[in-house]
């Protein structure tokens, strides 16, 4: 059996919800982020990324971590796309073209979205930055996706999905990481072919529980 470390609240929502998708069974070891404390170095701290025990499994001290057999893989949408290749039905690629379009979208996800899109979602976060400066950095945030949303607008006008008529890992990928610029008022709404997709892969059963997982979490762990 697989194992995956990671709580809900991080990366780990991203292979959690492939594996629902798949009705994968796994063991899950819900490790927190060591900064999320306000002492991880104490006796009584939960498990986390800096536990000399995690550390064995990651060096680096990063969530998710995912472990199958001698395989160890310690970033999110190659443990995802791992998983997807292997036992991942109708949400792995089936021909070369989309296993070369896959990766396609997962970097273009990595590289040209996920970056300005988290820094939307911390500064629109708990109350959101009211400061001038926040502010500034939201529209140069905002500014940075038009140009990879364009290119999935156009994409998307005429297709329900990623690689085509069927939800598959590609979509989960670059969801995920569109996710953290749902925060901004208006961005999305100018991209409506973006948004009703990024809803249908949110409406799905697997995302809903991976969701309601995330949300029952504590935002703030003493």
């Amino acid at each position: 059996m697989a194992t995956l470390y990671g709580v809900f609240r991080s990366r780990a929502s991203r292979p959690i919800w492939l594996l629902y998708e798949l009705d994968e069974t796994f063991e899950h070891v819900p490790v927190i982020q060591a900064y999320r404390l306000k002492d991880a170095k104490s006796a009584d701290a939960p498990f986390n990324t800096a536990s000399p025990a995690f550390l064995k499994v990651n060096p680096i001290g990063q969530i998710p971590a995912y472990v199958e057999g001698d395989l160890v893989l310690t970033e999110s949408l190659a443990i995802t796309n791992h998983i997807a290749r292997t036992r991942g039905g109708p949400l792995a690629p089936r021909t070369p073209a989309e296993a070369a379009h896959l990766d396609q979208w997962t970097l273009l996800a990595v590289t040209s979205i996920e970056g300005p899109a988290l820094e939307i979602q911390t500064i629109t976060g708990q109350g959101g930055d009211k400061t001038a400066e926040g502010q500034a950095a939201i529209l140069l945030c905002a500014a940075k996706l038009r140009r990879p949303l364009a290119r999935l607008e156009a994409h998307l006008g005429a297709l329900s999905h990623l690689l085509g008529d069927r939800f598959t890992v590609a979509d989960l990928n670059l969801a995920e990481c569109l996710r953290y610029a749902q925060g901004h008022p208006t961005l999305l709404g100018e991209f409506p072919a973006v948004k009703a997709w990024l809803e249908r892969c949110q409406s799905r059963d697997a995302f809903q529980r991976m969701w309601s997982a995330r949300m029952a979490e504590p935002a703030n762990p003493t």
